[in-house]
């Protein structure tokens, strides 16, 4: 495990009980992964987050300034020590820890399932209830849309890989034919 990967889990597991403290997991959730998109969807909130000839305060008024109203005191702060500590390069892992931190305590996984085509509402629904039954947990569903997938579908729960795809069924009976014929 990276040293980078060993901080962003602790920085999540702090963050996670003082949400769970104030009874704010969700909004905490929601609030961390609207920052994180935003400054990791702008090369100029990157740079300028990043840029050693802008002062720390600077740096952290302009934060405060810009998600003050969207996020609460514990976020804001997590994001501000973060920056503080020349770490704002791993706002992505503390996320996706989080989520994890978050998942493992409150019995959730979330699956990243991925199709040729947009899945229905009633789709995900079952999807999430099949691999909620498998697993134990509850199950929440995020569609992503692959239009080189030529059927099927690919379903990944943390590090694990459900490949109901087509090429990846071709690929199986390959290696299997390829076995056979040795």
């Amino acid at each position: 495990m990276s040293r980078g990967t060993v901080v962003a889990k602790r920085y999540a597991k702090a963050l996670f009980q003082l949400a769970q403290a104030q009874n704010l997991v969700s909004e905490t959730e929601i609030q961390l992964k609207l920052i994180v998109n935003v400054i990791e969807g702008d090369a100029n909130i990157r740079a300028f987050l990043t840029a050693p000839n802008i002062t720390l305060d600077t740096k952290l008024n302009t934060l405060r300034g810009s998600f003050g109203d969207k996020a609460s005191p514990i976020v804001l702060n997590l994001i501000s020590l973060l920056i503080e500590r020349g770490r704002e390069g791993e706002l992505g892992a503390v996320l996706a820890a989080y989520l994890q931190v978050a998942g493992e305590v409150l019995g959730r996984a979330d699956a990243v399932v991925t199709s040729s085509i947009a899945l229905s509402e009633l789709e995900k629904i079952k999807l999430a209830d099949k691999f909620g039954a498998l697993l134990g947990k509850t199950v929440r569903v995020v569609n992503e849309v692959d239009p080189n997938l030529l059927g099927g579908l690919t379903v990944r729960i943390g590090d694990t890989l459900y490949d109901g795809s087509l090429r990846g069924k071709l690929e199986r009976l390959d290696k299997t034919l390829q076995s056979a014929a040795v």
